[in-house]
């Protein structure tokens, strides 16, 4: 679903990309398919105009809407965890609790002597 979803997006990237640049702006820009109304042509340069709006309006809605559902999806597929057990203390009888990355940061502790020891003399 994810991977049909992304190539949906990726050709209406490249279309949108295509009428943006065909679109004749103020400067000039490219301007393939303007003219001049003379014979030949195949709509007019208003009809044109026109056409390529919509299509441009129509391409950004669906590049927006895909977005969404791409930014949705990878929200939706990533489990959420935390850094902190949040688990109380266990007593006995109970599981052990998960080491999480806090625990392993930790120094390790010194084992404690088991006794006492005795003042050794020379």
């Amino acid at each position: 679903m994810h991977t049909v979803i992304i190539i949906i997006h990726l050709i209406i990237v490249i279309a949108l990309t295509g009428v943006v640049l065909v679109q004749r702006s103020e400067g000039g820009g490219l301007g393939i398919g303007g003219g001049g109304g003379g014979a030949g042509g195949f709509m007019s340069s208003r009809g044109t105009t026109n056409l390529l709006t919509r299509t441009t309006a129509i391409l950004g809605t669906a590049f927006f809407i895909t977005s969404l559902i791409l930014s949705w999806l990878a929200g939706y597929e990533q489990a959420p965890r935390s850094l902190i057990n949040t688990t109380p203390a266990t007593q006995s009888g109970q599981a052990a609790p998960e080491k999480n990355l806090l625990d392993s940061l930790k120094p390790a502790e010194p084992a404690a002597p088991a006794a006492p020891a005795a003042p050794q003399s020379k």
